[in-house]
């Protein structure tokens, strides 16, 4: 259940009207409708043309349209509040749910967790990451909220993520602009095409080594696979990326960390900053990759 409380500044107005000015959209309102239910003062209204008042408090109810089977699982939380879960997500856990209901993915855990402290609802992911990227994921309470942040814009998510690449760029700063679709002959691999949905990173080298760099990513856009498809199309895959090209001698996934999440909050209008260490795996192998390029060093002195 979502509360909300009429101001007192608030001239005469419906209770459809109030919902649409506190960001809940045509399609949530249609939703809420349906399956769900809206009170005032604890009172169940019959009509959205209802009247609200200054200092009324509206509860929103969105009606439970998951369908999963919560899941127990070890969370790593980062940030929560009324509004808002931030998690940080292990390499290998699924964020959503496949056809094998078997399977634990981070839904079915997110679940299980809000279910357990008693908030019934469904499943609001604002974003999303691969199997095998680790790293931040945020998760809305309420389907306004994540309409607010995944929207884009003034409130939307700026995602920084660490990367260890292929090889050395060679400009240490640049802007990938770069349209992505699906490939020819694959369901899963995605490719620069023409025809494709626009798509843009900007990297930022941090640290090289002999045979791969440290590089920190941004998206401006959220493109499926974007920053694998993007590093390979400038010829420097992910290491550990096989799908695309990256070398698995010295990590079995792809070298990609969700690192910072900065984001205004739809609910509070503060600027949240969330950052993710990175993970023992992709630690070990800047420190490895250290190791040979010291190493490769001392040879040539």
């Amino acid at each position: 259940m979502f509360k909300l409380t009429v101001p007192f500044a608030t001239t005469s107005t419906s209770v459809r009207d109030f919902l649409k000015s506190a960001g809940i959209s045509l399609t949530q309102l249609r939703k809420i409708k349906r399956q769900g239910q809206v009170l005032i003062n604890g009172h169940p209204v019959k009509s959205f043309q209802t009247p609200v008042s200054s200092g009324d408090e509206i509860s929103i109810d969105y009606g439970d349209d998951s369908c999963l089977t919560p899941m127990k699982m070890p969370l790593h939380i980062v940030y929560e509040d009324d509004f808002l879960l931030i998690v940080n997500k292990p390499a290998g856990l699924l964020v959503h749910p496949t056809s094998d209901p078997t399977e634990p993915t981070l839904a079915h855990g997110i679940l299980y967790y809000l279910h357990s402290k008693g908030a019934l609802g469904a499943f609001h992911p604002i974003h999303r990451l691969d199997r095998n990227t680790s790293g931040l994921v945020a998760i809305a309470k309420h389907p306004h909220i994540q309409h607010a942040l995944s929207g884009g814009g003034a409130k939307g998510l700026k995602r920084l993520y660490l990367a260890v690449v292929t090889g050395i760029p060679s400009s240490l700063m640049g802007r990938i602009d770069a349209p992505i679709g699906r490939h020819p002959n694959s369901i899963i691999k995605r490719v620069v095409r023409s025809d494709g949905q626009p798509a843009i990173t900007l990297y930022r080298v941090l640290s090289t080594f002999s045979m791969a760099s440290l590089v920190e990513l941004e998206l401006l856009t959220g493109r499926t696979h974007q920053i694998r498809v993007h590093l390979s199309h400038i010829g420097h895959p992910l290491l550990g990326d096989d799908l695309y090209g990256g070398a698995t001698d010295l990590i079995r996934r792809q070298a990609l960390h969700a690192a910072s999440l900065s984001f205004r909050h739809p609910a509070t209008d503060k600027v949240l900053t969330l950052t993710s260490p990175l993970p023992p795996d992709l630690a070990d192998l800047i420190q490895l990759l250290r190791q040979k390029t010291k190493f490769v060093s001392n040879i040539f002195k």
